[in-house]
């Protein structure tokens, strides 16, 4: 990628195990770069934190969902027809709540020359 910046937008994935207790995990970042055509999701999940908060949360569900929304990023078919739009309607998609365990913060923005270095920047800060 060359030295030119590049305006990005991205939104923080959180699970919350209890909707009740408004006690969250960030588990993923979504970083949208239309300048870039760049569309990428970064995650992890710290299986032992979220069974703090709540030991019957389905962790393999939770990744699963992650799963997807890497497959929106991607454009894959498995993920239906989500990942047949264009980039910023895909961003777009993911950014709306949709589920009330795995939510999306607020959009967020920025520059970078290289939006997927940005990406893992962003998910070590803000994820882990």
């Amino acid at each position: 990628m060359t030295d030119a910046r590049l305006a990005y937008e991205y939104v923080v994935l959180r699970c919350v195990p209890r909707v009740d207790r408004e006690e969250f995990v960030n588990v993923g970042v979504v970083l949208h770069c239309q300048m870039a055509d760049f569309l990428d999701l970064a995650w992890h999940v710290d299986r032992d934190r979220l069974l703090a908060l709540d030991p019957r949360i389905d962790v393999d569900q939770v990744c699963e969902s992650l799963a997807f929304v890497e497959a929106v990023c991607a454009g894959h078919p498995t993920a239906g027809a989500p990942a047949a739009e264009p980039l910023t309607q895909r961003f777009g998609f993911l950014k709306a709540p949709r589920s009330t365990v795995l939510q999306p913060g607020p959009v967020h923005g920025g520059v970078t020359s290289d939006p997927a270095r940005q990406l893992e920047r962003l998910r070590e800060q803000l994820v882990g």
